[in-house]
């Protein structure tokens, strides 16, 4: 194993890293902590997109922890800058399967967003969207999802924020967002095209945030087929926490290993106080 040094900045997911749901993980203080002694600049990169950055650091508050708006990317955020590189946001329509955090990265940046298609109204639709964008919802709903299956089907671009199929939550696992980016491939025969991990783009942004070497920046995460895999197509060394999703049996089957594996955020901050 490679010894645990030559770091300057940290790319972290949050969901089964940082907490699972609303519930802080043993160690969450005196990690963030020993960061700042250590001047170790980081991104929080989540492929969470249902929350926006001022929601994730208000959480973070909650939990007693303090970080800045310039510290968050989600995978909405990572999104609404690919689409702004790539389309012209004032000619874009897009309609958003999502929440807040998916919404409000692509307002910022000035595109205009499409509403429902009331299936059952007698109404006349609204004008359609050149793309649609998919993220995790916990407000999902029929409409909504024929209303992304008919512009799809219309020739809109298909966006998933991210493709997790998972999701670990205070209560246990559940579905993430790949599960709807499912059922809406299965209904218009498109596959999206996906923005966050373990695609490279949410983490070469990050890189570019940062500002620090590839070298030094390790990415931190707990899912071997999104964090680590994402890592390992960025050419960035990885670390893999057990607390969330992936655990060693899945090591044992993978074909791509993290730089390291530990057990949680204690053994990461002992780690670095050690180093």
């Amino acid at each position: 194993m490679e010894l645990f040094t030559n770091i300057r900045a940290l790319i972290i997911d949050m969901d089964g890293v940082l907490w699972h749901g609303i519930q802080p993980l043993p160690g969450l203080i005196d990690f963030f902590q020993t960061l700042r002694n250590k001047q170790i600049r980081f991104i929080l990169a989540t492929n969470n997109a249902s929350l926006t950055a001022e929601q994730y650091v208000n959480k973070l508050s909650q939990m007693g922890v303090s970080v800045t708006l310039d510290e968050v990317l989600t995978s909405a955020m990572a999104t609404a800058l690919y689409l702004a590189e790539n389309t012209e946001p004032s000619a874009t329509r897009v309609f958003v399967v999502g929440e807040d955090g998916a919404k409000q990265p692509l307002i910022d940046r000035g595109f205009t967003l499409t509403g429902l298609y009331e299936l059952n109204s007698r109404d006349e639709p609204n004008k359609g969207a050149n793309v649609v964008v998919c993220g995790k919802d916990a407000t999902l709903t029929w409409d909504k999802l024929a209303t992304a299956t008919l512009n799809i089907r219309a020739g809109a671009k298909f966006i998933g924020t991210n493709a997790d199929t998972t999701l670990p939550t205070e209560y246990g696992i559940t579905h993430g967002n790949g599960a709807i980016l499912a059922a809406l491939q299965v209904a218009t025969g498109v596959a999206p095209t996906i923005i966050g991990k373990p695609e490279p783009i949410m983490y070469q942004q990050a890189i570019e945030l940062l500002g620090i070497d590839p070298a030094e920046t390790v990415a931190i995460g707990d899912r071997l087929e999104t964090d680590i895999l994402g890592a390992v197509r960025t050419g960035i060394r990885s670390l893999m926490v057990l607390t969330g999703v992936s655990t060693e049996e899945d090591l044992k089957a993978s074909d791509y290993q993290p730089t390291w594996v530990m057990q949680d955020i204690q053994a990461i901050t002992q780690a670095l106080l050690d180093a």
